[in-house]
């Protein structure tokens, strides 16, 4: 059996995430100790009690995220409970770097702190958003409705293929309202998102320069195991430190291929899937992929420290 560690992104967010390890797991107190130390502030506080309102501003969210998964992925790891790959959605690429040695957590911690800060800056309130498409998935039908929803110097782009039948669009406010007007003329139904930020697309191109600068100051180790990064969906052996700081980089600007990358890992093999992280967001995901897939979350298995 080939198993992937699969980990969540941004939405997947909870106040209280985690909380129920805290009291059995000593791995799981000292990952959130670990990330109020490489902040320099209690992060534990903002993940445990919230208010909501503090934990989804996105320069919390991502490094909450981040350290809840790897805490879990330690537990895991503890229990002598290895992936053959790992993948992440968006933010949750850091996290299955952290898992396959990549990244160290503390840097990591840093890293998604600022890359949060710089996707929200890049763009401002107001001006951007995004919508998810049902029924529309291939790259033709999405590419085709971007243009034909866009008006001037407009921005509407692909921002992810995340699963049969569903794909996410990024861009200017008007335009985003187009297209989520214009999607049953392409045959699926367009659903704007609650966020805060053009996400995944050439909007936040400002925000990959910050971050470039930032990685190029963070060791990258190699992996222990494959991965699939989001810009190529593609499975991935032992890339270079430089290839790894390049997909973390594109990835802000870029559509997350999601739906290419589970592809690629059940063509490698995957028959087992573990959501590691808050919440049951890539679980769906990997249903809608595969209905008769092995997929659990960590959440939901009860694992014993």
């Amino acid at each position: 059996m080939t198993t992937a560690f699969i980990f969540p992104g941004q939405g997947s967010q909870s106040v209280g995430m985690g909380s129920d390890w805290l009291g059995r797991s000593e791995l799981v107190r000292q990952t959130f100790e670990e990330a109020d130390t490489a902040l320099g502030e209690a992060l534990s506080k903002v993940i445990l009690e919230g208010p909501m309102e503090d934990l989804t501003r996105t320069e919390n969210t991502q490094p909450a995220l981040l350290t809840v998964s790897v805490a879990y992925w330690r537990v895991l790891e503890a229990e002598g409970l290895r992936p053959d790959v790992v993948a992440g959605h968006s933010l949750g690429e850091y996290s299955a770097l952290v898992c396959a040695g990549a990244l160290d957590f503390a840097d990591a911690v840093r890293l998604t702190r600022l890359r949060g800060q710089a996707m929200q800056s890049a763009v401002p309130l107001g001006v951007g958003s995004m919508a998810a498409l049902l029924r529309i998935d291939t790259e033709e039908k999405v590419l085709a409705l971007c243009a034909a929803a866009t008006e001037g110097d407009e921005v509407l782009e692909p921002a992810g293929y995340n699963t049969v039948g569903q794909a996410v669009v990024a861009g200017h406010i008007s335009a985003i309202s187009r297209a989520v007007g214009m999607a049953k003329e392409f045959g699926g139904i367009g659903k704007e998102l609650s966020v805060s930020a053009p996400f995944h697309c050439s909007m936040l191109l400002p925000a990959g320069v910050k971050l470039a600068a930032a990685l190029e100051e963070v060791e990258i180790a190699s992996l222990s195991v494959p991965y699939v990064p989001n810009v190529t969906g593609s499975w991935t052996i032992d890339p270079s430190a430089d290839d790894v700081r390049s997909n973390l980089v594109d990835q802000v600007s870029k559509p997350v291929l999601w739906l290419p990358g589970m592809r690629a890992m059940a063509e490698q093999g995957v028959t087992s899937w573990l959501e590691v992280g808050s919440g049951r967001t890539l679980q769906g995901l990997v249903k809608r992929f595969d209905r008769g897939a092995d997929i659990s979350g960590f959440e939901a298995e009860g694992w014993t420290s």
